[in-house]
């Protein structure tokens, strides 16, 4: 949007004609590199990435919303292919019917709000998600309406989190690493300092060496992580903090 007219300049629909309920609803990372077009040449371009709830990871030219990039981050078969501007085209297969759809997809979606992480070093996004399967099944309530407001209910029949890390300018998964059934609401940080730190579904706090996904250290505080860690410094000392249940803990780095 035009931050003076509040006009529009452009959209893009991760998810037309959603019956899912995926919203977008996780954080779109913004940054700039050089990006190697169609025709082989590279140039400097201003980019937004976004991996999506429905499995789809998206780098657009925030400039013009052009897409140039669409890729699955985590398996799944909700769409059956991708139109002219790189939006994913649904299956009608997929959607919820009386008898019920099996779906390679977690009912709440591959991803949600926690906020994700972008490294300019390694060229990789990393974010937390979730893999799995669900049921789609369609109902009417005793009035005669659809049971949800998409027309259709879901449970997720098999599902384990994730931490994904993408390329992002081949959309491949150069890296993944399994985080607990429980879904995990903690978000990403990276940092120059060449460290990746999360949580997992266990209550851990870890750090992780952001190019390779090896673990490097962890503590495990009163309760499961919840937003994303951060980093802040004072007289000289870097700090790593982030929030479990209800309480604020901080750690100094050695060096």
């Amino acid at each position: 949007m035009d931050p003076d007219t509040g006009k529009i300049r452009w959209y893009f629909q991760p998810s037309p004609h959603d019956t899912h309920d995926w919203d977008a609803v996780e954080t779109p990372v913004l940054f700039d590199r050089d990006w190697r077009g169609k025709d082989g040449k590279t140039a400097p371009r201003h980019l937004l990435a976004q991996a999506s709830r429905n499995g789809y990871f998206f780098v657009l030219d925030r400039s013009t919303g052009e897409n140039l990039l669409t890729s699955q981050f985590i398996p799944t078969d909700w769409a059956k292919g991708l139109d002219a501007k790189g939006q994913p085209i649904g299956d009608p297969q997929k959607e919820a019917v009386p008898g019920g759809a099996l779906v390679h997809a977690v009912a709440n979606g591959a991803t949600n709000w926690q906020p994700p992480s972008y490294d300019p070093e390694t060229g990789l996004f990393y974010l937390n998600g979730q893999e799995g399967w669900s049921f789609w099944y369609s109902a009417l309530d005793k009035d005669g309406r659809p049971e949800d407001h998409q027309g259709g209910s879901a449970i997720s029949v098999s599902e384990k989190s994730v931490l994904v890390a993408v390329d992002v300018q081949t959309g491949t998964v150069r890296w993944q690493t399994e985080t607990g059934k429980p879904r995990v609401s903690a978000g990403v940080l990276t940092t120059a300092g060449h460290l990746l730190f999360s949580g997992d579904g266990d209550g851990n706090l870890y750090a992780l060496d952001p190019a390779t996904g090896k673990p490097l250290w962890h503590t495990r505080p009163s309760s499961n992580i919840v937003g994303g860690p951060m980093t802040y410094e004072i007289d000289g000392k870097q700090y790593i903090v982030m929030a479990a249940g209800d309480t604020l803990y901080a750690f100094r780095l050695p060096r």
